[in-house]
Formats: structure tokens, sequence, C-alpha cells
């Protein structure tokens, strides 16, 4: 009888273990740079010795932003790193660092910046021109790959000197940091690759840089920040039900431990609250009271069906009074994107992550007229419809086929209703639903009842 008992004692703990092996996948979140829908996006920096000088070196460095839809804002970029010896930087030009440091040994020329962990900024429009060089001066704003490619790069030029003036002599630095502008970028090592080439303006002659390294820099959203900052709202034309954006989903309404974390819209001290905090440097959203706590909503709704054809409307919603959204971009994962046949008032661009499967869409907004989304209030939205043709094999609105899978605003995942929520059809039935959780015990104490 004790054998009989330990042994289903062991088994019982077994499945108690193997129980919380499933859930803990289930749980954490991972930290890895990865996005499923730009599985190759990153920003590359390239490091390009062009001439040696007496003690050093000049080089010319760029920032290529290739993701495709996460572009980088006002205030812009920072990059940092450490240099490997006792490196000074002389002089620069398209670019400034933020310090200049301990420059005390030096007599008569002075250089820009003596810091051995220097940090530069890049400079604002209307920079003299004799300061400047080609992709400068934008005060740090990248834009996407796909969105803009003619505004996805930034460069700055740097006189380095206390450095090798050999390729065998000169050492890389080390520990990038890029912050875009707040966190979320991780960089890695610099490693040597083939030296850059240049086409001359007359197309004639190819020169390339004395020597050339790469560090790459990849994005994290849990990183980047400790709550999300988006989330979506459904509805629908066949239903009453107005799915809101889930509570608490980018943080809850605390006066108590957290006063002033939002602002109600009727407040009579509106005006002078975003004022105040407007002069801060602070980047941390002021969001309006809601009971979801999001800077930006996106709403879908359902509008209208056709006989082949049924059209969505898309409205983007800002409840931060501390943000213009300048070059916005929203990211849609839905498998009619293959069939849309007109849009309105948005830019719209395929992208295929999975290849020939066409079902993520990017959109954003018509230059000078709807490519700014404005702070929070009256202004404060933009909208646009989709016009979809029906394909009769895969077609429905049953089971919530009619929403989008996911959604990325400005590169970050937007976090959508839970299933079970989802405005359902008049002529379904409500079907109860069981939780994961629930089936899995379920199951498992089966299997021990089995033994």
């Amino acid at each position: 009888m004790e054998l009989c008992f330990f042994r289903s004692l062991s088994r019982f703990s077994f499945l108690l273990v193997s129980l919380l092996f499933l859930l803990s996948s289930f749980t954490f979140t991972s930290t890895e740079a990865y996005d499923a829908l730009d599985p190759n996006g990153n920003i590359t920096i390239k490091w390009d010795v062009t001439s040696w000088t007496a003690d050093g070196y000049v080089a010319l460095v760029t920032m290529f932003n290739f993701q495709q839809y996460r572009h980088i804002q006002a205030p812009g970029w920072t990059l940092g790193w450490t240099w490997a010896k006792k490196e000074v930087i002389w002089s620069m030009m398209g670019g400034q660092t933020t310090e200049q440091g301990d420059c005390s040994r030096f007599k008569g020329n002075i250089p820009h910046c003596c810091k051995k962990d220097p940090t530069v900024v890049d400079l604002l429009p209307g920079t003299p021109y004799n300061q400047q060089i080609g992709n400068c001066c934008k005060g740090g704003v990248i834009n996407s790959w796909a969105q803009d490619p003619s505004n996805s790069a930034s460069a700055f030029q740097v006189s380095v000197g206390g450095a090798g003036t050999t390729n065998k002599t000169v050492k890389l630095p080390k520990n990038f940091t890029l912050r875009a502008p707040g966190p979320g970028y991780t960089c890695g090592p610099a490693k040597i690759v083939k030296p850059t080439k240049y086409l001359t303006g007359d197309g004639r002659r190819v020169t390339q840089a004395m020597m050339t390294w790469n560090i790459t820099c990849t994005y994290s959203q849990f990183l980047a920040q400790k709550t999300p900052s988006c989330c979506v709202s459904l509805s629908s034309f066949y239903n009453d039900t107005i799915v809101p954006c889930p509570t608490c989903t980018c943080g809850c309404q605390n006066n108590l431990t957290n006063p002033g974390s939002c602002v109600n819209p009727d407040s009579p001290y509106l005006a002078s609250v975003v004022s105040e905090r407007g002069k801060s440097n602070n980047m941390a959203p002021l969001v309006q009271c809601t009971s979801h706590m999001c800077p930006v909503r996106v709403h879908w709704h359902v509008k209208l069906n056709y006989k082949d054809y049924w059209r969505v409307k898309v409205t983007i919603t800002n409840f931060n009074y501390r943000m213009n959204y300048s070059q916005w971009n929203l990211v849609v994962q839905h498998p009619n994107f293959d069939n849309l046949t007109q849009l309105f008032s948005f830019n719209y661009k395929p992208l295929n992550p999975y290849q020939n499967i066409n079902d993520t869409a990017m959109l954003w907004g018509v230059k000078f007229y709807n490519d700014f989304l404005n702070q929070a209030g009256p202004l404060g939205n933009v909208q646009s419809e989709l016009l979809f043709r029906k394909d009769k094999s895969t077609f429905t609105f049953d089971k919530g086929w009619g929403f989008p899978r996911r959604i990325y605003f400005n590169g970050d995942n937007c976090v959508m209703p839970p299933p079970e929520a989802y405005p359902y059809l008049p002529n379904s039935s409500l079907r109860k639903t069981v939780s994961f959780l629930v089936l899995l015990i379920g199951l498992l104490t089966t299997f021990a009842c089995a033994f």
C-alpha cells in the first residue's frame, strides 16, 4: 500500500512540475530583439576611416536604419561608445558631443572632446553649411526604410587623435550604445568588414575607405518600456458591442500612489498642467485619464458588407498631451490584405515577412495632409477606410475573422482585446469560453487518474 502511495505521489509530482514548466513558457517574456514582422530589421552603424592624420584618422560615421517601419523620432538619436586607448576627438562635422570632458593636459589647440566615453548627437536643421556633411543636421530624426528610404540614414564626420595611424595599430571602440531617443536598442561589438567603396561624382572613378567596421543595433520593446504604449479596440456593424481596450493595459489610474499620472480632459486646469509639463525634458507620457491609460489607441471598425467587398474604418487616437507623432505609421496583419482594393487618405505598402504570404500591410499618412498626429485633444486623431475584395474560399465574419491578428504603432506591438471578447455574429450562439489553464489541468488530472 505504501509503495503504491509513493508511486502515485511521484507521478503527481512529475505532472505538477510539467504543468509549472508549461505555464512558465506562456508566462515569461523573451527579451530577445526579434520582430516576426521585420526579422532582418536593425540599425547598422558604419565607421569608415577615410584618411590618416599625424596622430590618428578622419572617419565618416553613418547610421543606416534598415528597419521596415520603426523610425527614430524627435528629439532624435544619441550615440555613445568607449575608446579602446586614450583617443580624443579633435573636431567634428555634422554632429557634436554633449560634453567636452577634461582637456586640461592640452595646450593651445584644444580638442572637441576628451572623454573616454563620448556621447554624440546630431546637429539641428539650419546649421551653417560649413559645419554640415551629407545626411546630417536633421535633429537626430531618421525615418524608416519602407516609409522614406531617402531619409533613413544619418551621418557625422569625426577627426580622432591619440589613435593608431595604420590598419594594424588602430583599436576599435567598444561598448556602443544607441538611444532613440530612449532605451530599447542593444548594440553588438564593432566588426571589421570590407572597406566601403565610393563612386566619384562623374561616375568614372571608385575610391575606398582605409578601413571600415560595422556595429549592428537591434530593438526590443521589452527593453524600451515597462508597459505597452498602445492598445486596440474593436467594433462592427453586425453587433452593437464596442470592445474597448483591456482595462489597465498601459497602467491604472491611482491618485494615491501615483498622483498626476493622468489628466482629465474636462479639468479647468488642463491647459496649465500641460504647459507646465511641456517645459520639462521628461519624455514620460502625460496621458488623458482613460480605463486603459495608453498614449495611443487604434480602433478597427468593420463598417459595411457588400456582395463582393467589405469595408473597414481605422481610427488612431492620441491620448498623450506630451507627444506629437510626426511620420507615424501603422502595421496591420490580416489575411485579406492580399485583396486590398482601395485605401482612402493613407499610404500603403505590403510587407511580406513570410515570403509569398501577403497578409501584412504598412499604413502611414499622406504628406502635408495627415502625416502628423497631433497631441491629445480635438485634433489628436487620424482615420481612413479600407476596401477589401472578398475571397469566397476564406471570407467570413464568424469567429472574429474580420478583425486584425496584430497591430503595431510606430513599431511597437499594440495590446489586442482577448479573442472571446470580439463582437460575434447575431445568429451565432454565445460560446462558453474555457481558459487554457482549465483545459490543461483537466487533461493532466485525467492522465493522472489513468494510472
